[in-house]
Formats: structure tokens, C-alpha cells, sequence
């Protein structure tokens, strides 16, 4: 339980040792000039603001009118609503804290903002790849002339919430740590323990709410890809009847490319500080990959809205 523990423990605290070692919960890192905090407040005010009032468009959208009401559309909603979540408490929480330059609300707002982002973010890619699966189920047919109606889809969505919360609930009762990143105003899983433990659940946790994930998506759109490649070359073109899916398929693919550049520097960073946790960063420069994976928010009902003519 030493995630409970106060945030005296040096793990929780990214900084050098010493008696005047930076604490990100009391100050601001005296190497970051007050102006680079506004910047970032900045972005945050205008990626949260964005971000919180598409997502609610999407899902008021979808719930006012009867015909977007279809199974597809339930795990867009989902996906929308994970990412409001993600702007309203990270977005939220991080805009504030970079107005003051440091995590100020203290060590019990910092564990709920890493397991709030770090939750809605995996629900975000874990309902990608069930929007990739349900594609490749519709269109392939695998399964003869099965139907994807809504009890498949809310088991779906039951699914992706409680994987979720299952890798995302060990770093607070012990498992890993939730603490505040290299620059001090935002808070993550603690990629930069060298504790065989903490190694183990990163090991895990990236297995698991990433690669997996990945390939299921890879996979299924390859299968769909070759599919569809298929039918265009014995029939000359792809039938009428293939347009919707067509549409739709051709947004989730999108989605997913705009997702994975947004959430790919942040991966790849994290797996860097974690394999080389002693490793020596400028805090600007990897704050970057943090607070550019929150735009994927801003992204996927933008997508949404463009490429769904209904």
C-alpha cells in the first residue's frame, strides 16, 4: 500500500536528491521560466474547451435523433465519452496546475488525475479496436450472416470499461505508482521507478492497453482491407450496397491514424524512461509527449462530424 503513503517517498518525487530536492507538490521547477507554464495553461484552455464541447455535441447529437441510434454509433458515443472524461478531469486539472507552475492541489489530485487520463485514455483505444472488430464482423461475415445488434455492442462496451479499470486500478493499492511527471504539473504512471515491480506492471500494462489493442485493430483492418480488395476486383467496383460501410469504415481508419499520432510520442517516450529510467531530459521536452497525446480528444469528433454524413 505504499501508494497511499505521503509523497515524501523519493519515487513519487522525479527530481534529483539532495536537502533542497524539488518538491512538485510546494513549487514550481526553478529551470522553467513562468512564461512556458502560461503557454502550456494556454493550450490546455483551448484543447479542453474544444475537446469538452464537440464530444457533448456528439453524444447529445446521437441520443436527440432516433436514426444515428445504431450499434455502430453506440461505441462512437463511447468513444466520445471517454474523451470528454479525459478533458474534464486531466484536461481540467492540468490547465489549473500549469497556471500556478506546479501540482499545488496536492498528492491525492495528482493519483486521481494518472488514473483518470490513464483509465478514459485506454476506455478511447480499447473502444477503437471494438470499432475495428465490429468492421471486420459486418463486413467480412466471419460468422455467416451474424448481425451486430445492441446487446453485442453494450457487451462490448462492459468489456473495454472493466479491462480498463483492471490494469488501470493497480498503481493505487500498491502495484506502481501514480506521480507527477518530469515537469511537475501533470501526473502519470511512474515510468521512472527502476524497481523490478514497477517494471513488471509497465511490462503489463503496455501489453496489454496498447499492443493488444493494436493489433487487434492491425488485424482487423488488414482482414477488411483485403476483403473489400477483393470484392472491388470481382465485381469491377464495390457494390451500392457496400457504401455505408464503406463511409463508416473510412472514418474509424482515420480515427485511428489521427489516435495513434497523437498517443504514439507518448508510448515511445514512456518506454524510453522506463527502460533508461536515469536517463536525463530538458522537463520541456518531455512534457511534449504528454500533453500532445490530450489533442487526440479534439480529433476524433471532429472526424466524426465530417466524415458520417448522417
Amino acid at each position: 500500500m505504499d501508494a497511499f503513503a505521503a509523497p515524501e517517498n523519493e519515487s513519487l518525487l522525479p527530481s534529483s536528491s539532495g536537502p533542497d530536492r524539488w518538491d512538485p507538490f510546494r513549487r514550481p521547477l526553478d529551470s522553467i521560466q513562468p512564461w512556458h507554464f502560461r503557454l502550456l495553461a494556454a493550450i490546455m484552455l483551448v484543447v479542453t474547451s474544444l475537446s469538452l464541447a464537440e464530444n457533448l455535441a456528439v453524444i447529445l447529437v446521437t441520443f436527440k435523433f432516433k436514426q444515428l441510434r445504431q450499434p455502430v454509433n453506440y461505441v462512437i458515443v463511447n468513444l466520445s465519452v471517454a474523451d470528454f472524461l479525459v478533458s474534464l478531469t486531466g484536461g481540467t486539472i492540468s490547465f489549473l496546475t500549469n497556471l500556478k507552475g506546479y501540482f499545488y492541489m496536492g498528492y491525492w489530485a495528482c493519483v486521481l488525475e494518472g488514473f483518470a487520463v490513464t483509465f478514459f485514455g485506454i476506455v478511447a483505444l480499447w473502444s477503437l479496436a471494438l470499432l475495428a472488430f465490429e468492421r471486420y464482423i459486418v463486413i467480412c461475415r466471419p460468422l455467416g450472416n451474424t448481425r451486430l445488434r445492441g446487446k453485442h455492442a453494450a457487451l462490448g462496451i462492459a468489456f473495454v470499461w472493466t479491462f480498463s479499470f483492471i490494469w488501470t486500478i493497480p498503481p493505487t493499492m500498491g502495484w506502481s505508482s501514480y506521480t507527477t511527471s518530469k515537469i511537475g504539473t501533470t501526473c502519470e504512471p511512474n515510468w521512472y521507478s527502476g524497481a523490478y515491480t514497477d517494471h513488471t506492471y509497465i511490462i503489463a500494462f503496455f501489453t496489454t492497453c496498447f499492443i493488444v489493442p493494436l493489433l487487434v485493430i492491425l488485424v482487423s483492418y488488414g482482414k477488411l482491407m483485403r476483403k473489400l480488395r477483393k470484392v472491388s476486383d470481382t465485381q469491377g467496383r464495390l457494390g451500392t450496397t457496400r457504401k455505408p460501410e464503406r463511409q463508416v469504415t473510412r472514418m474509424v481508419v482515420v480515427m485511428i491514424v489521427a489516435f495513434l499520432i497523437c498517443w504514439t510520442p507518448y508510448a515511445a517516450f514512456s518506454i524510453l524512461v522506463t527502460a533508461y529510467p536515469s536517463i536525463e531530459l530538458d522537463p520541456r521536452l518531455a512534457a511534449i509527449p504528454a500533453f500532445f497525446s490530450k489533442t487526440a480528444t479534439v480529433y476524433n469528433p471532429i472526424i466524426y462530424v465530417f466524415m458520417n454524413k448522417q
